[in-house]
């Protein structure tokens, strides 16, 4: 972890098996299981079935899909109102004075979601599993079946504006020079040749940093040197603002959580992401790389 600015961000395996038994620690699965077929969309569901089949020892599952998620909004995946929030976090046992390490099966961005929804509510103390489930795997150590569950806590929220963007803000940040908007889709998407969100391209003056090129094959975070080269080009570290989107504001927050790590002090969510934007003709965007 050398180089990064907030290594306390990331936990590795090594360190969360010496600190499975530890009283004040909070260990959450957040897998989400999406299954995309060409020409039928996406199938996507929680990932409970495969927690109960096969978890890291003592870790409670969390659905992101239902609970962490306003279900009565249009768009998918959005960060739910605040009472609910602080209602569900107090129910999974997430609570001031506790550690919270969150991981999923998969890119790493199902955990990184929940960290930046942690975070705009003010709770810091919480990190993701660098690799999550399959570098756990990958290493030969244990999991368990079942469900854990924590006992209730108070959670407070402590909201920090800004940390989560409607499109009014990305109008804004289009047509200010001092900011970026990231892309972290994959370059097919990013360019229009491959369509997913009812228009083809990119918001508009938005450049592509894609999330999974952020990790390396065994899904960890590549090292500081290597996320400054990716984000190099678009000159994001030297940027006042930046913001990120994705399709559903999922996988562009393993951009965010990289520069965050970076130390990058102005990021922000689109939530909405692509799936509010491609499908309004009166927001811009553009094709090409």
């Amino acid at each position: 972890m050398a180089g990064y600015a907030h290594p306390e961000y990331l936990v590795e395996t090594g360190w969360l098996a010496d600190h499975l038994g530890d009283p004040g620690l909070r260990l959450f699965d957040c897998s989400v299981d999406i299954a995309y077929t060409p020409g039928q969309g996406s199938t996507i569901r929680n990932g409970r079935d495969a927690y109960l089949a096969g978890h890291i020892p003592g870790a409670a599952f969390i659905d992101m899909l239902d609970e962490f998620a306003d279900t009565a909004a249009p768009t998918r995946f959005m960060l739910p109102a605040r009472d609910q929030f602080v209602r569900q976090a107090g129910a999974y046992g997430i609570g001031d004075g506790l550690r919270v390490v969150l991981y999923n099966r998969g890119p790493t961005w199902w955990s990184t979601r929940m960290w930046w929804n942690l975070k705009a509510h003010g709770f810091d103390n919480a990190a993701v599993l660098n690799g999550g489930l399959d570098a756990w795997i990958a290493e030969g150590r244990a999991v368990e079946t079942g469900e854990r569950r924590y006992p209730a806590q108070g959670f407070t929220s402590r909201w920090r504006p800004g940390l989560i963007v409607g499109k009014d803000a990305v109008l804004d940040a289009i047509a200010d020079p001092a900011a970026v908007l990231i892309n972290g889709l994959s370059r097919e998407l990013h360019s229009g040749e491959q369509v997913n969100y009812g228009r083809p391209g990119h918001i508009k003056r938005s450049v592509n940093v894609p999330a999974r090129e952020l990790l390396d094959d065994s899904l960890r975070f590549r090292p500081a040197d290597e996320l400054r080269a990716a984000f190099a080009p678009v000159k994001a570290m030297e940027a006042k603002r930046v913001v990120t989107y994705c399709g559903g504001g999922i996988s562009a927050t393993t951009d965010l959580f990289a520069l965050a790590l970076l130390g990058h002090p102005g990021v922000q969510l689109y939530d909405a992401s692509l799936v509010e934007w491609g499908r309004d003709d009166s927001l811009p965007m553009e094709t090409g790389a």
